[in-house]
């Protein structure tokens, strides 16, 4: 009898409910499927935004199996009819995931220097449409006036949060990349105040306590500069909410505007903090030629 593999424990031990996700729910159903729509089932494991995108036909043709495959496999599933599960599978689109965002056409495709050169481009000059200076300005301005700077990411958001701290300490003397290894939240929440900024990044995929933090960021009454990708809804409670254009040739989110938009508030930051910035500069640079750590 074949061992049962250890993903296929991993889900029995931590069941899902079903209507939380469509790609659990083919998961979970994978060991007991017969061959063609287990077939069919890893398929659609592999490029679940086939089925988001294409009619039951179109879905058998690209897996290979016949539409009554794949009918006694969405039933399979617990949905009443394919339209419903495409439906599920749409939504759970919109939450980022990176598999939604290849095809079975992809795989085989590797996507040119150019193609990616060219969507880096376009992302930056989406991006930069709906950024003005006078609030790039202002958000330099609140960066060298508050009292304390916090930078929070999590995930692929907590490179860009620990990257925006370290270049803004040079001119920034209180600010911090937060939540740190092994630490949680609310031991720094609870010392935010209001004459501090919070700089927020948000990629997708994003965490389930997102609207819980900004709350608590909007009850102190600290700034808050909110740097999301396109996907993101609108965030009235930040004092600046910046999109970012993130698309890509590839299954991989493209983030070149959120660097280029770090840079320019890096850069407007020194530009903005005259003479005191230099001699801070000039005084780091100093203690680093001292220490021969460089």
């Amino acid at each position: 009898m074949p061992k049962e593999s250890l993903s296929a424990q991993i889900l029995a031990e931590f069941p899902v409910p079903k209507d939380r996700s469509f790609l659990y729910r083919v998961r979970q159903a994978l060991p007991d499927l017969h061959p063609a729509e287990k077939r069919l089932g890893e398929f659609v494991c592999d490029f679940p935004g086939e089925l988001a995108s294409y009619s039951a036909q179109e879905l058998a043709i690209l897996a290979h199996v016949s539409k009554a495959t794949v009918t006694r496999f969405i039933q399979r599933l617990g949905y009443e009819n394919y339209e419903e599960a495409r439906r599920h599978a749409r939504a759970e689109k919109q939450t980022g995931s990176r598999l939604f965002l290849t095809s079975a056409a992809d795989v085989s495709t590797a996507q040119s220097v150019q193609a990616h050169v060219s969507q880096g481009v376009a992302n930056l000059e989406a991006t930069f449409l709906s950024i003005t200076d006078g609030q790039i300005e202002a958000v330099a301005q609140a960066l060298l006036q508050a009292r304390k700077v916090w930078v929070l990411g999590f995930r692929s958001s907590h490179p860009f949060a620990s990257y925006l701290q370290w270049q803004l300490t040079q001119v920034v003397e209180e600010i911090v990349a937060i939540p740190g290894a092994g630490q949680t939240l609310g031991e720094h929440l609870v010392s935010v105040q209001e004459d501090d900024m919070v700089i927020f990044f948000a990629m997708r995929r994003r965490i389930a306590q997102i609207d819980t933090i900004i709350s608590l960021i909007r009850k102190s009454k600290a700034k808050l500069v909110y740097i999301t990708d396109e996907s993101a809804p609108f965030e009235g409670g930040a004092n600046w909410h910046f999109s970012c254009q993130t698309l890509a040739p590839g299954p991989l989110f493209n983030h070149t505007a959120v660097m280029a938009l770090c840079h320019l508030l890096i850069t407007r930051c020194l530009e903005k903090a005259g003479p005191e910035g230099r001699k801070r500069l000039r005084t780091i640079e100093a203690l680093n030629e001292g220490l021969d750590e460089l």
